[in-house]
């Protein structure tokens, strides 16, 4: 068995639409437009970026800064509602998600130079558990829903980029750099006094997470539902 694979089109791709904290919205922009105030970065297109060298997988590309912060807390559910390029459904349903976060240290995101960011992975999520087809949980997305997930339970305050990340591998069978990336950073601010932080040996720079060459990326079997993924990047962050 196989899953389906959606045809890719100029309009095939997307952006972060908005963001939810604990149940609280925060919008984000379209590409391109001139921004309204938002936690979520702004990115100059919502096409594909390739390539895990490429400076555009950090935040997306031509990534600029939000005004505003988004207070959170160690454990609040997160979700990330992703749109089409034409503003309606997530097109893709192949490939996995991810978060990272990375502290700004002692000045908020929207001052922070992302480039130096170090990352550390709190999620990654590929195909459903359960799924006897080989149904990956992006599909999700295409169907409406959102990813989800949750702020470290004992991450210590202090400024914080969240990045969420999509590689839509609908392509990745057919050559090396093929593998699309889609990130997204929205700038928080955690509160509360737990002091959980990553060991350095979780931490990774972006780029510089990934290579190429990596069987999750280049990845000859990504339609073979027997044949297990492997996920690219650092394990998720044990955070002590």
């Amino acid at each position: 068995l196989f899953p389906i694979v959606v045809a890719t089109s100029v309009l095939a791709h997307g952006h972060v639409g908005k963001i939810t904290i604990a149940g609280k919205v925060f919008n984000g922009n379209v590409p391109g437009v001139t921004p309204a105030p938002s936690v979520i970065r702004q990115i100059s297109s919502p096409d594909p970026n390739h390539g895990a060298d490429n400076v555009a997988i950090i935040c997306g590309p031509n990534s600029t800064p939000g005004s505003d912060t988004a207070d959170a807390n160690p454990g609040d559910e997160v979700t990330f509602d992703w749109k089409g390029g034409d503003l309606g459904l997530w097109p893709h349903n192949i490939g996995p998600m991810f978060t990272y976060m990375a502290s700004c240290g002692n000045v908020t995101c929207d001052k922070f130079d992302i480039s130096t960011a170090k990352w550390f992975k709190t999620q990654q999520v590929g195909r459903k558990p359960n799924a006897t087809d080989g149904t990956w949980e992006q599909n999700d997305l295409m169907q409406g829903g959102v990813a989800i997930t949750q702020i470290p339970s004992n991450l210590a305050p202090g400024n914080y980029l969240i990045r969420h990340e999509i590689i839509a591998l609908h392509l990745a069978d057919q050559g090396p750099r093929l593998a699309e990336f889609y990130p997204s950073c929205s700038q928080l601010r955690i509160g509360g006094n737990q002091t959980g932080v990553p060991p350095e040996n979780d931490l990774v720079s972006i780029p510089g997470a990934y290579q190429d060459s990596d069987p999750g990326l280049d990845d000859k079997d990504v339609f073979n539902i027997n044949v297990a993924y492997i996920f690219p990047g650092p394990p998720v962050a044990t955070l002590v």
